[in-house]
């Protein structure tokens, strides 16, 4: 419809209110008669509870509550488990160890929650905080991944002694064994992909409210799953009818997959209100979500990649440890090392393949998702081996790609490893990167800025992704008596441009402007049932729900079209939001059909009135976005600074509804796919402590550690969903992460250095320039 409709390049709508300061968050909210709740956390990253005394902090000033997880309202709380059964190696059940609400007997990593306090300020509830005495036996601890699998490594749980809780397995073992063994190169490295935490914009917060009268909590809090939370918190938390829980998320300021999870603030806060029968909130400040927002990532991978001696790949094997940090309480900490391992296979020809993953318990936060998932982690395993080979072999990293890139005409294709991919062009990809980055003149660059003191590096790769498929996911359409539209929908908002692609959809299909429509979304009560926004699965599964919504919105107002024309319902055309008689000027408007679907005396026998109807999709197929992306990068020899001078990427998304927000999409994704590969760690001391607790030490990308991207597209709509879009969310870090490591580690293959792990920091680097001269 005009300059609004699918394919066009418009700003999203929420930013104008969101730069004024207009958002709603948690915050924003404050009820008469609020509380302010306080969680008191361990100091210790494994400790005993040997006593707690709250009887002081319950006579300060202003504090209404304080629970421990030995006071029966938390002993009463239930649990989350996971739903996906696991085993281990020898067969055995896998480790399962819920987290309570509030630490019981023993914590298990610094920030385990080990007390609430309420009070009428958040100064008092920290008063009353540091009044508490908590008798701790300091435990031994482990929080190294690699070394919590070593005999005699501190077990975090007593029925769990070598801390596996799991054994994850796909591939074929004995194949790929055996094209490794016959090859006549095989590459094998050893690689760390570091521990990462969100750090959203927006920390979480949550504010309950019970109403006696209806028996009923209201919980707003930073989620990026309402519908999927209040399943948790009702059934498995708190034990009460759905019925009874509304939850509400506007505005969270950024959510990347952490926002995603249950936390135990959200049944605190629930339950203090109900007990109190008063608001109360929890809000977390920076250092707190440091602690106690979900880890991410944290993997060692031993990799083998085997080749025949025209630089073919046979073979790919893969074993990990994943760190699901000191509770496998759910699927969460499991899904990302395991989810995504599909991803592997890349976008490559590889006949055999065989991945193992080992669950792994340490004494550290919870690991979770995070933009990607696994997806990058995948990608980055497989495009570090390709580079490792290319410079075994001596053949160019772009050449080795490009021989082995599984063909467009080979599509759908069935890879060794989960998946099929319906579509896609691969080559293309890699061609057109390779043109935009002006690649064959590299050499002349890099003598450029060896004159100036500098080494000069680039990486390729040619990655993958696939997004969400299974999960239902739900819209409405709503016209009222006037004739303008509701749309409220089951995913969330949260920076992604809902509100304006979806209006752009409606505007294709339904021909109504997006003045004429109301965007809902975040709020239980407002829509019937959802699953949310994750994995770049929003428009996929909303898009197509809102489609199927739209179509029955047009078939029934064809019926009523019908009547009011005078005419047959074959005989109508539906077109820019007008039914109109084929072959004449007879037409009315969807408005005014939806008004005149209010008038009873206007309906047709049989027909029911009002004009609002509901499209729920099962998830479909998975899809498979796409990408390929080169970067440069310069590095300072006299200090290791690395310098990200020149990014080219082009990818495929499918049918792009709105260009300018899949551009917005792959900026934000590469940034933090490069924000992991140079800057960001999490890091904890020998003894458990956390060393990054702050931005003093935890260092985030900045807008000056970056260059301008050139980023172009290749679209090759999927045929799996009648909008043909695969997923735009995180295509950018899976390709980020893999590339700019390419990029400094083929900086300091050119003078002999050894490769460096993510973070790339400047120590790092120096320090492997030192070794190549010494």
């Amino acid at each position: 419809m005009g300059d609004f409709g699918i394919g066009q390049p418009v700003p999203r709508e929420e930013d104008p209110y969101l730069v004024r300061g207009a958002g709603r968050y948690v915050d924003d909210v404050k009820p008469p008669g609020e509380l302010r709740a306080f969680v008191l956390r361990s100091p210790h990253s494994h400790a005993r509870i040997r006593a707690i005394d709250t009887s002081n902090a319950k006579a300060m000033p202003g504090v209404a509550l304080v629970l421990s997880g030995a006071d029966p309202e938390i002993r009463k709380l239930g649990a989350q488990r996971p739903r996906h059964k696991r085993k281990r190696r020898d067969g055995t059940e896998g480790h399962v160890s819920p987290q309570p609400m509030l630490a019981q007997d023993h914590v298990r990593y610094i920030g385990d929650p080990v007390a609430l306090i309420v009070a009428e300020t958040l100064n008092q509830a920290k008063d009353a905080a540091e009044a508490i005495a908590v008798d701790y036996e300091s435990l031994p601890a482990v929080t190294d991944l690699a070394r919590a699998v070593e005999p005699g490594a501190p077990a975090v749980w007593p029925d769990c002694p070598d801390n596996q809780a799991f054994l994850h397995e796909l591939g074929d073992k004995a194949t790929a064994e055996r094209a490794i063994a016959q090859a006549d190169h095989v590459v094998r490295h050893r690689m760390v992909i570091s521990r990462l935490t969100t750090n959203s914009m927006e920390p979480r917060g949550a504010l309950g409210e019970y109403d006696a009268r209806e028996s009923r909590t209201t919980l707003r809090c930073t989620t990026q799953s309402p519908h999927m939370l209040r399943r948790i918190l009702a059934d498995d938390i708190l034990k009460i009818p759905e019925t009874a829980l509304r939850v509400i998320a506007e505005n969270v300021g950024g959510g990347f997959g952490m926002k995603g999870a249950f936390y135990p603030e959200y049944a605190l806060v629930a339950l203090a209100a109900k007990l109190l029968r008063r608001p109360v909130k929890w809000m977390s400040d920076r250092s707190e979500a440091i602690l106690s927002d979900e880890h991410c990532r944290d993997n060692v991978s031993e990799a083998e990649l085997a080749l025949d001696k025209d630089g073919r790949f046979l073979a790919l094997r893969v074993r990990s440890l994943g760190n699901l940090g000191a509770y496998h309480s759910s699927d969460r900490n499991a899904g990302p090392p395991t989810n995504n391992l599909g991803v592997l296979a890349g976008t490559y020809v590889l006949p055999a393949i065989h991945v193992e993953v080992t669950g792994t318990m340490t004494h550290t936060m919870l690991t979770g998702h995070y933009r990607g998932a696994g997806r990058p982690e995948a990608a980055y395993v497989l495009e570090t081996m390709v580079d490792l080979a290319a410079r075994e072999l001596r053949i160019d990293p772009a050449e080795l790609r490009r021989r082995n890139t599984i063909p467009a005409d080979a599509m759908p294709y069935k890879t060794a490893l989960v998946y099929t991919y319906d579509c896609g062009d691969f080559g293309k990809n890699l061609a057109d990167c390779l043109q935009k980055s002006d690649y064959d003149n590299f050499e002349t660059r890099r003598q450029a800025s060896l004159a100036r003191g500098k080494l000069r590096g680039i990486g390729v790769s040619n990655t993958v992704a696939a997004t969400n498929s299974g999960l239902i996911e739900h819209a409405e359409l709503r016209f009222d008596p006037s004739g303008t539209l509701t749309l409220a929908i089951g995913t969330h908002d949260h920076g992604q441009g809902h509100g304006t692609s979806f209006r752009q959809i409606i505007a294709d299909r339904l021909g109504i402007g997006p003045e004429d429509v109301r965007f809902k979304y975040g709020d239980t009560d407002q829509v019937a049932i959802g699953t949310g926004t994750f994995g770049s699965r929003s428009t996929v599964a909303g898009g197509t729900a809102l489609l199927t919504a739209a179509d029955k919105i047009i078939a029934k107002g064809k019926k009523l079209a019908a009547h009011l024309m005078e005419a047959a319902e074959h005989d109508l055309v539906f077109e820019r939001g007008t039914f109109t008689v084929a072959g004449t000027d007879k037409s009315v408007a969807l408005a005014a059909v939806a008004r005149a679907a209010f008038d009873l005396k206007n309906l047709p026998a049989g027909l029911e009135p009002g004009l609002y109807e509901s499209g729920t999709f099962d998830g479909g197929a998975r899809t498979f976005p796409n990408g390929c992306h080169v970067c440069e990068v310069e590095i300072d020899r006299e200090t290791g600074e690395v310098e990200i001078v020149r990014y080219s990427a082009v990818e495929d998304v499918g049918h792009m509804i709105n260009p300018l927000l899949v551009a917005g999409q792959m900026h934000g994704g590469i940034v933090q796919g490069i924000g992991q590969a140079l800057l960001e760690n999490i890091v904890y001391d020998s003894s458990g402590q956390l060393i990054t607790g702050s931005f003093q030490d935890y260092c985030m990308p900045r807008a000056d550690d970056l260059c301008a991207f050139d980023l172009g597209e290749n679209e090759v709509p999927t045929k799996s969903n009648p909008l043909g879009v695969k997923g735009a969310g995180e295509s950018g870090t899976v390709g980020g992460l893999s590339v700019s490591m390419n990029a400094v580690n083929d900086a300091l293959a050119r003078i002999g250095a050894p490769p460096v792990a993510m973070p790339a920091t400047p120590e790092r680097v120096w320090r492997a320039m030192q070794s190549a001269n010494s």
